[in-house]
Parts: C-alpha cells; sequence; structure tokens
C-alpha cells in the first residue's frame, strides 16, 4: 500500500469536514474520487499534503504515519500537490514557476532535464517559457500547476479538480497528458474529479463521496 488513511477527521474552526473516511491508494494505481462541491474532496487532499491537519485518525505513506509531518517533509518524501484553482505565482514566468517546483531538489542535473520534460510533454509552456504566469489562459495555467508539481519528481500526484472552469478540447488535452505520465512513469494518483466521463475512463479505482461518506464504487 502507497497510501493508507484510517478513520480521518478534519475540521475548521466548529465545522466538520472530514469525519471517519478511510482509503488506501496502491503503486502505480489511479483512483478517483467523484463528489459535489463541499463534500470534503479538497481538505481530503490538503490533509495528505499536510496543509490541514488531521484532528483524528491517520494517515500512513509506506507504512509509515505522516500527519505529524510538516508540508515541506511530506513533499520531500515523494507527494505533490496540484491544487483546486491552479495557484500557480503569477508575478513569476513560467519558467520560474517549474522552477519552484523543484525547490527541494539538489541534483541540478537531473533538475535541468526534467525542465526539458516538461517542455516536451506540455509544449504551449516551451513556448510561454518566458511569459509571466499571470498572463496565460486558465489552460496554460492548470498544465503549468501540473508540471510545476511534476518538477518535484512525486510518486504520488494529488489532483485536484484538473478540469474545473475549463473548455472541454483543454480538459481532453490535460486528460490525455496525465495519461501519458502515466503509462510512462507508472505514476500514482489520487484524482479529485466532478467531469466523472473522463474520470471514470482513466481511473483503476472510483470513489464516490456521499453526504460524509467515501463510498468504493468499484
Amino acid at each position: 500500500m502507497m497510501l493508507d488513511l484510517r478513520n480521518l477527521v478534519s475540521a475548521y474552526g466548529n465545522i466538520l469536514a472530514l469525519q471517519d473516511i478511510s482509503l488506501y491508494v496502491k503503486q502505480s494505481e489511479i483512483v478517483t474520487i467523484l463528489g459535489s462541491n463541499g463534500s470534503g474532496k479538497t481538505t481530503l487532499l490538503m490533509a495528505i499534503a499536510g496543509l490541514v491537519p488531521p484532528r483524528q485518525g491517520e494517515i500512513l505513506w509506506k507504512g509509515r504515519s505522516i500527519q505529524q509531518l510538516t508540508p515541506d517533509q511530506i513533499k520531500a518524501l515523494g507527494i505533490g500537490l496540484v491544487p483546486e484553482g491552479r495557484r500557480i505565482f503569477p508575478e513569476f514566468t513560467v519558467l520560474e514557476n517549474l522552477r519552484i517546483g523543484a525547490y527541494l531538489r539538489q541534483d541540478q542535473e537531473h533538475v535541468r532535464e526534467d525542465l526539458e520534460r516538461m517542455m516536451e510533454l506540455f509544449p504551449i509552456l516551451h513556448q510561454r517559457q518566458s511569459q509571466f504566469g499571470g498572463t496565460l489562459s486558465g489552460g496554460e495555467q492548470q498544465m503549468l500547476a501540473i508540471a510545476r508539481a511534476l518538477m518535484g519528481r512525486p510518486q504520488l500526484l494529488l489532483l485536484d479538480e484538473p478540469s474545473l472552469g475549463l473548455a472541454p478540447m483543454i480538459v481532453q488535452q490535460i486528460f490525455e497528458i496525465l495519461c501519458q505520465i502515466h503509462q510512462q512513469q507508472q505514476m500514482t494518483i489520487l484524482l479529485v474529479e466532478q467531469n466523472a466521463h473522463l474520470a471514470l475512463q482513466l481511473a483503476d479505482s472510483v470513489l464516490i463521496w456521499i453526504g460524509m461518506w467515501l463510498l468504493n464504487a468499484t
């Protein structure tokens, strides 16, 4: 088991966001979580990434408890997050945004190789590499957010609503790239998505969030 969540509880003040959530992700598989807005899907990914500490329960990474670690420590273990709304740095160029994704790495030669690989995976980023992130279209920003996360060489990629607010043609393109990444690198992916049609095509396992409960649909 790569990731194992056991009876996770998380809240914002007195507002309960996650209640007794358990799930697991096996190495090299794609797990998709489908659910409505406000169900807790984003909080779940943020808890895994260390951005929302759980109040109860346990998060295990390859058998090791990680819920007490900082976001940087969790990222260094090999967990990368592509947040909802992309959250790139608008005042930095595309190239600078990509380099930020590798800020924990010391292997600069391989960082350069990965920069070239990102330009191949996302040709539009090669064209826009000197352009400020804030001037990109929504689809280009989403590609940049994914590429930035990949620059950290994650073993597990957490994706929060990558299709949100994008034109169908751009969404299709992004999902094709994700499929390519998964096939070429055996990348493990935990995907939160509302576009059920595309998400189901990509997933090995599907979980459906209904109310406060997460149900296995496969």
